[in-house]
């Protein structure tokens, strides 16, 4: 990597405003809401399609329990002070 590039990425990380766990935890939480939000556009573009419609239906309801464990997970750790 060129030096130049180097001395601007050097701090890069110095500062963590969370730890890394609740940071992935937020990061998780965002990705999963995002994919359900999407799915509902999956489904309907499904149409007539029982099969594919199915799948689409199924995946959004395990990212619906996906997200609800998660934010579980997460307000312990707010709970506890470890946020």
């Amino acid at each position: 990597m060129p030096i130049a590039v180097e001395a601007c990425m050097e701090h890069i990380g110095e500062t963590k405003a969370l730890a890394n766990h609740d940071r992935d935890m937020i990061h998780e939480l965002s990705k999963r809401i995002d994919a359900v939000w999407h799915l509902d556009q999956y489904i309907a573009n499904a149409e007539k399609d029982k099969e594919l419609k199915q799948f689409w239906s199924e995946l959004k309801a395990e990212e619906q329990d996906n997200v609800k464990r998660l934010k579980k997970i997460m307000a312990r750790h707010i709970e506890k002070n470890c946020f």
